[in-house]
Parts: structure tokens; sequence; C-alpha cells
């Protein structure tokens, strides 16, 4: 929703006709992909894509390239080769993370990671900076899993987790939804008072779960800027 305010904004203010289309799930690439398609059979000038499966696009993004039409990836970045990227620097975001659990959690304690959609490369990069962290502070990572962006995957991965790992005493979360998900988990277990939760977005669900003293903390990402960088560079 932050990313399309930036977009819709920046549109208006530079007289951009802007069409806006996501597939009904996060994980739906096949229906983005088709979307996508569409976009180009209509004739659109520019395209500004945050691709939910970068690999799969890469041929569509090519020949859209050299049919004339630019492509600007936007959140999650994309294999081709030239194509500018306006997102966050998801390794060092999730190292952040890492080190704000490193500071509050014993060193040798148990800590697990929930991971995205592991076909993108933010989900791999978010992943791979929170276990350089914590491996640099020597905290034991018991699992690495992933529950696909998705709040009621985040609180069953966090369940299984917890079950085998009682003594867990950090959770990252490499989105907020599945933060939320891992704290649902963790209060039904009556563990969340001993175990820090942090997410990644900074989305107002998670806000209010850290202003309630729930989530431990968050990892912000400008998303308004990211909406309205991608209509201002697709231009």
């Amino acid at each position: 929703a932050s990313v399309e305010k930036g977009a819709k904004e920046e549109a208006a203010k530079l007289g951009v006709d802007l069409v806006l289309v996501a597939p009904p799930q996060e994980g739906d690439v096949q229906a983005q992909i088709n979307q996508v398609e569409d976009q180009l059979a209509k004739g659109v000038d520019a395209i500004a894509l945050a691709p939910g499966d970068p690999n799969a696009f890469a041929p569509i993004v090519d020949d859209a390239i050299k049919s004339g039409v630019p492509v600007v990836f936007v959140d999650t970045k994309g294999i081709n080769e030239g194509v500018t990227f306006i997102g966050t620097n998801n390794m060092n975001g999730a190292e952040l993370a890492a080190k704000f659990i490193c500071d509050k959690t014993a060193k040798g304690s148990d800590v697990a990671i929930l991971t995205g959609i592991e076909s993108q490369s933010t989900a791999l990069l978010r992943r791979d900076g929170a276990i350089k962290g914590f491996k640099n502070c020597g905290l034991n990572i018991v699992a690495t899993q992933t529950a696909e962006w998705d709040t009621a995957k985040g609180r069953s991965v966090t369940e299984s987790i917890i079950l085998k790992n009682p003594n867990i005493k950090a959770i990252f979360a490499s989105n907020d939804n599945m933060g939320l998900g891992a704290i649902q988990a963790l209060k039904n277990a009556d563990m969340l008072d001993d175990v820090v939760v942090v997410g990644f977005d900074a989305n107002p669900d998670a806000a209010a779960s850290v202003m309630a003293g729930e989530m431990s903390a968050t990892i912000a990402q400008f998303s308004y800027n990211m909406g309205y960088m991608g209509v201002e560079n697709a231009l």
C-alpha cells in the first residue's frame, strides 16, 4: 500500500497514466506473468516491476527492453543485466536485525530464521544477512525455514520450530507478516516473554506490535520512496 501511494502521487505530479496491477497472492508468479504480458500487449510505455520470481521474469524483461519498453525493478531485484533496481539493501538490513538480537540475547542461545519465497533474491539476501550476523556473534541457528512471507504460515512454521526447540531465545522473521505469525505462535505457547522477535518492513501492524511490547523490533524500509522512484525512473 505504501509503494502504491508513492507511485500514485508521483504519477499525478508528473502527469503519467499509471496502471497498477498485482497478483492475487504474492507467490502467484504465473498470474503476475500473465498481467505483465497483458500490459505489454496493451502497449504500455514503461514498467516498474517487483518480480515474484526473478528467473521466471528474465525472458519477459529482456523481450520488453528489446521491443523498446524500459523496465525498472522495484523492491525485488531481477537477474537481467543493466536494469535499474530501486530497493533496500536487504543483506545489510538483515544483519542489523541480527545485531539487535545479538545485543539482547546471551551468546550460544538458540535462534531461528523465517525466510520468504526462496526463489526471490529479497528472501535469500535477508536470510544470508541474518546468518552472517548470527554467526558473527556466536548465536546457534537451530532452524532456517520458509513461511513464504505469510502470517498464517509464519505461525504454523514457528509452532513446529518451538516444538522441536523449546529453549529458543530469538526469531528473525524476514518480513513483518511472518513475524506477526510467529508472535501468535509464541503467545499460544506462553513463550513470548522469553523470545525476541524481529521483523522486516516496519508495516503499520508491526509498528503497533512494537508499541504494544510484543514484536521486539522491525527493520524499516522506505517503501513510499520505492513507489515514487519507480515511476520517476521508468519515465
